[in-house]
């Protein structure tokens, strides 16, 4: 809220600028001698008009200001001077090519908006959001583009309530563009299927190993070389108070416990993340947690962790959650929004998802 009072003052201000510009204009010229022109004003207002306005409302401005201009020039008798003619004839020009500029800029907002309904639908389909209660736990997940024009890239979560438990991934993609967006459909499906199929949780590991690397072996180039995936997987056994977790060189989960305490889950054996097993690779052991009631799970990746200030601090979860209590999961991940938008600001260079479980 308290962002949001001085970005609508500065956008009131902005719209009624074109005419704020004419009517300083017009006492400008009333109230100096001849020789002083107020012209850069009166070309300033359609020009300024043009992205703020519709088409019609441009050459309404251009129009006002054109007979504005005439009316002066013929008030105080210089209407047929070379310099009022001059002038009068910059503000036409000025008024016509605002209203070309307008035309421009609503094409390039027309596509640029239909741009982001094609990677809203992608979104939808490859991340569809999870019921809000899965298996008696409470969720919640978002994914926050670091571009306000981009609304999915290779950050990725995905819950499944399997009769093993409800199972969990949250994982980051390296790279970016479509590649990084078939690499997550790629983990997605195999986790979705693993999770039903494979007992343990470090089995579903295993099999997204072989799907990246299956994936890996169909592409050419540096990706074949490079490319990988960090991973922490979750299992909620139906019925137990606890947490299985597999991390695959991915940021830690936290715990938020009910009176305000955050623990973070750092894996006792570190692996390495998904899709480098060439790399060599150690037996996945699932680490057991307590998950009593009223806890919550919260998984990211590092887009919230490495998120820096304009001093180079990074965000820290942990220290920033801790003595809060939340409720609602969806809450939880509103408020990380919100405070790592405000920490890094226009510094945010990474996409981040969230996810996060909490147990009645």
């Amino acid at each position: 809220m308290d962002e949001e009072g001085p970005i609508s003052y500065a956008r009131t201000f902005m719209r009624l600028l074109p005419g704020l510009l004419i009517v300083g204009g017009t006492f400008y010229d009333y109230l100096t001698p001849s020789r002083f022109t107020a012209g850069p004003l009166f070309t300033a207002a359609p020009l300024v008009a043009a992205p703020l306005y519709s088409r019609r409302g441009t050459a309404l401005t251009g129009i006002a200001t054109v007979l504005v201009v005439t009316a002066i020039h013929a008030q105080v008798g210089v209407l047929l001077q070379v310099e009022a003619i001059t002038e009068l004839a910059t503000v036409a020009t000025v008024s016509v090519l605002a209203v070309l500029i307008n035309l421009l800029v609503r094409r390039n907002r027309e596509e640029l908006a239909s741009q982001r309904e094609i990677a809203e639908a992608a979104q939808r389909a490859v991340l569809p959001e999870p019921a809000e209660r899965i298996g008696g736990f409470a969720i919640a997940a978002r994914y926050e583009a670091a571009q306000a024009d981009a609304s999915i890239g290779g950050d990725l979560y995905a819950v499944q309530d399997t009769p093993h438990g409800v199972r969990l991934v949250v994982g980051d993609v390296r790279g970016k563009g479509m590649g990084a967006v078939a690499a997550v459909a790629v983990v997605i499906g195999a986790f979705r299927e693993a999770a039903e199929q494979e007992a343990t949780l470090e089995a579903v590991a295993l099999r997204l190993d072989r799907a990246l690397a299956r994936e890996a072996a169909r592409r050419e180039g540096i990706e074949l070389i490079e490319g990988f995936t960090t991973a922490v997987l979750v299992e909620l056994p139906h019925g137990e108070g606890i947490v299985r977790i597999v991390t695959r060189g991915h940021p830690p989960p936290l715990l938020l416990c009910p009176d305000g305490t955050v623990h973070t889950l750092h894996a006792r054996e570190p692996a390495l993340p998904l899709g480098m097993g060439e790399f060599g690779s150690r037996p996945d052991r699932a680490e057991e947690t307590p998950f009593r009631s009223g806890a919550t799970l919260l998984l990211y990746t590092d887009g919230l962790s490495e998120a820096r200030d304009e001093h180079g601090r990074f965000f820290e979860p942990a220290d920033r959650l801790t003595g809060r209590v939340f409720h609602d999961p969806g809450a939880l991940l509103a408020a990380l929004a919100r405070e790592v938008r405000r920490h890094a600001g226009e510094a945010m260079t990474d996409d981040m998802a969230l996810l996060a479980v909490r147990r009645p």
